[in-house]
Parts: structure tokens; sequence; C-alpha cells
């Protein structure tokens, strides 16, 4: 897919990974609407794109809310050629200690901002992408990307809840790529390992460098400008389509 002049939207567009897909996509030629909560970051990041960005504040768990903002981005900037989401949070806890269960609603929460904030987008832009005009050369009408975790097959002792987030994001990518090939959309999954964002950071720095060691090379976390560089390869490379890639620098999560 050749993404000048195209729309796309990013979920979690203002910080972290979704930022730098902003502005890969923006310095690709790429029209592109940002979807997120947070107003303070996310405002200033569209309007260093000038007329090629906006800005729009959505819940990815709310129905009506992110189908307000799938709606307003197609008619600010034109057909939604590329989906990705980047909306997510973290968190941990052991599933049960000798203090008690873990809360349910610190499973739920993060079911529901990582796994149905995702499936809530992508059906949305799916629905929008299907009356798209196919791509004269590859017939393609749309692309979804979205952003599982290592932890999806790895997961780490205290992990369960996130681990089983990100893993519903991969069990749907094969599904999601059946429903939507007869209409030239493909889905792609991206599995990260550690990457340098705000979430990250919430670390000690001993903490990430021991992470970064993990890896088999290079000995660091993932930079975004990388976790970027692989959705604009998957735009360009209509072949990828149906799985989940991991980008990790060959690690494989130990158990703790």
């Amino acid at each position: 897919m050749n993404l000048q002049g195209r729309t796309a939207i990013v979920a979690g567009g203002a910080s972290g990974l979704g930022a730098a897909v902003v502005k890969r996509l923006l310095a690709d030629g790429a029209r592109v609407a940002i979807l997120d909560v947070n107003d303070e970051l996310g405002q200033p990041l569209a309007a260093g794109g000038g007329d090629h960005a906006i800005f729009i504040h959505a819940d990815v768990r709310d129905e009506a809310s992110a189908a307000h903002a799938v709606g307003l981005a197609e008619e600010a900037l034109g057909a939604i050629y590329l989906c990705v989401n980047c909306a997510g949070v973290g968190g941990q806890g052991a599933t049960a200690t000798a203090e008690g269960a873990l809360p349910l609603e610190d499973f739920r929460r993060l079911i529901e901002v990582n796994l149905v904030g995702t499936f809530n987008i992508a059906r949305l832009a799916a629905a929008h992408m299907i009356h798209n005009d196919p791509d004269p050369v590859t017939g393609e009408r749309g692309l979804i990307v979205n952003t599982a975790s290592t932890l999806a097959f790895d997961g780490r002792a205290d992990t369960a809840a996130y681990s089983a987030s990100k893993a519903g994001i991969v069990g749907l990518t094969l599904p999601m790529t059946r429903d939507l090939s007869p209409h030239g959309i493909r889905v792609v999954a991206i599995a990260p390992g550690p990457f340098d964002t705000p979430l990250l950071a919430q670390l000690p720095p001993e903490a990430i460098e021991a992470l970064g060691a993990q890896s088999e090379f290079p000995k660091r976390v993932g930079a975004p400008d990388e976790f970027a560089a692989l959705v604009a390869h998957i735009a360009a490379n209509t072949y990828l389509n149906g799985l989940a890639i991991r980008l990790d620098g060959g690690m494989r999560e130990p158990p703790r």
C-alpha cells in the first residue's frame, strides 16, 4: 500500500509507540487522525502535522466515542486505508497470593482497554474500509495493524491479566483476516518486547537495562522508531497478512 495522500487512524497515537507511528506516517505522506484520551499530548502532536493531522479525543472502550472518532476522521481527512491500534495500559499482579486473589477489576480493566478497545476500533475501521475503492495495482482496500506483546507468548509471573489481553489480540488476527480478506483488507499484529516508552519508563533505570540485556542482539530495549518502521513495512508489503510478528531482538521472556 502506498501511504502517500491516504488516511490513517492511530489509536493511542498521542504517546509512546503510537506517537512514533504518527510521525512516521506523516513523514511518508499520509494524513493521520490521532485517537487518544490524552489531549495534552495529542493536540500538539497533531498541530505539528499541519493540515495532514487531526487529534480526536476518543475512548477506545466506548462504542459511541470510538464510532464518532472513526467517522470524524474519515469526514475530515478522507477514506481510511490504514488503522493502527496502539492504545493500551499495563499492569501486574499475581493470580493469587497468601493475601488473596487478584482483584477482578484489575483483570477486567486490562481486557477492556487492550483487547476490547483494539477490537472496537478495528471493527469500526474495517466497516469503513470495505467501501473504499480498491488499489488499482494490488486490489487492497485497507490494512489493520494491532499491537500485541511478546508476553502473549511468554507470559511472566505476575502478568496473567496483561498476557491474556495481548494473547487475545494474537488470537483475533487470523479469524479477523479471514473475515476481511474477501474485501481486500489485511490484518497483522505486531508483538513487541520491551520498548522505550512511557509505560516502560515507570521502571527503575537498572530494571530497564536488565530487560534490554535479555535480548539476543542488540542488547537493549526497542526504540519506538523501530516499531513505526515495521508498521511502514507492513503497509508496503502486501503479502504480509494474517500473522503476529515478534519485534524483540530475539528475546524470550523468562518466567520471572
